[in-house]
């Protein structure tokens, strides 16, 4: 029993340890997935935007397709391209990828490799006063209606004579477009400075909006408005990516949560759909309570719930422990699965199964077999 507990004093330290270098040196990792997002860099000089092959990839983060420098494209911008075509309705590619990304890392995303993050982070180190959002609690719904109406209803409902809808995200609201595209292109391509009208006008009223909203508030535009950001917020509780807190540890201080730019109280909800993963909570801690956990653990799950699950696992069987854990796999396996036969099966070029003609066309029945037989017979699968 004394090797066991020593054991796991040491796990216990190695991972908090772990957590903390990754929270110490989130700033240095933030710039190396802006500099990767963006890695053609002599593109600005240029006032060209790179086309080559990893423009059909998506990137994880909020990053314009028309930045020079992008080396992916933005997949809330790649979304509402498909949707507001004529041809199609739905992007099966980007939903399966965005699941994906969700599952895996949920908001982590947000916290340390989205570019528009990270400038709003170096924004609000700006040295003026700064104000609280705790009371602003309601704003942060505002970003599930973008991505419901501007992300996916209005490009599919309202449409033109060809039967093609607009952008309305990139078009309308998105600060990032007019920041990272228009902006360079136009200071070194006179044709497109020319051209430049009352929509351009009133995007660079949105941008100068959110950079003074940034150095006042922490990350304004994440909080209440970014779609990306509500679509990842729906997978933080399913996470394998995920925060822990250690009830034997805690002393319920409440650093944490004073510490919190994002408003969560870590020992009540965890696993926020507002928590970005980014580490602050565990640097604050005294007692080291607080860490990141990837895996099945106990994500989502309260100090007072830790506790009562801890002293129920020591009454129960070997059995019924590894059961639990199954059931925990179970559900996050069908979560992944639906999401890696939405990337396969609604986009040939990307496809995974990309089998041409008949036999196609049979293996997409095989899965949707397997998807009706996921749904009504689980034990099965």
């Amino acid at each position: 029993m004394d090797k066991k507990k020593t054991k796991n004093k040491n796990h216990n330290k190695k991972k908090h340890s772990a957590s903390n270098q990754l929270a110490k040196f989130r700033g240095w990792i933030q710039a190396g997935a802006t500099l990767l997002t963006n890695i053609h860099l002599p593109n600005f000089f240029k006032g060209e935007i790179y086309q080559g092959k990893g423009k059909a990839v998506c990137v994880p983060g909020l990053n314009c397709y028309s930045c020079p420098a992008a080396s992916g494209a933005c997949p809330i911008g790649s979304f509402q391209a498909v949707v507001g075509s004529s041809k199609y309705k739905f992007s099966y590619y980007i939903t399966g990828f965005l699941i994906l990304l969700g599952v895996l890392l949920g908001r982590f995303i947000c916290g340390f490799l989205c570019p528009f993050g990270w400038l709003q982070d170096l924004l609000h180190k700006v040295p003026t006063k700064k104000f609280s959002t705790k009371k602003l609690k309601p704003l942060t719904y505002i970003k599930y209606a973008v991505l419901l109406l501007a992300v996916v209803l209005l490009p599919v409902l309202i449409v033109n004579d060809l039967g093609m809808g607009d952008p309305y995200f990139c078009k309308y609201i998105c600060p990032q477009g007019v920041l990272e595209g228009a902006l360079p292109l136009s200071a070194v391509n006179e044709g497109i400075r020319s051209a430049l009208g009352k929509l351009f006008s009133w995007k660079l009223v949105v941008l100068i909006s959110v950079v003074v909203l940034s150095v006042l508030f922490y990350r304004p535009f994440c909080k209440w408005i970014c779609p990306l950001g509500a679509f990842y917020a729906l997978f933080n509780k399913v996470s394998l990516f995920g925060m822990k807190v250690d009830e034997h540890k805690c002393v319920s201080c409440g650093k944490c949560a004073k510490v919190c730019k994002m408003d969560v109280d870590v020992t009540k909800t965890p696993n926020s759909t507002e928590c970005i993963r980014c580490g602050k909570c565990i640097s604050a801690c005294p007692t080291n309570a607080v860490s990141f956990q990837y895996g099945f653990g106990m994500l989502g799950k309260t100090v007072d719930e830790n506790a009562k699950i801890e002293n129920k696992t020591t009454k129960r069987t070997k059995e019924d422990y590894n059961g639990g854990i199954i059931m925990k796999f179970s559900k996050l396996s069908k979560i992944l699965t639906s999401s890696i036969i939405s990337f396969c099966v609604g986009n040939q070029p990307y496809c995974l199964l990309n089998i041409k003609g008949q036999q196609r066309r049979k293996t997409i029945k095989q899965i949707q077999a397997f998807q009706t037989l996921m749904a009504t017979e689980p034990s099965r699968c």
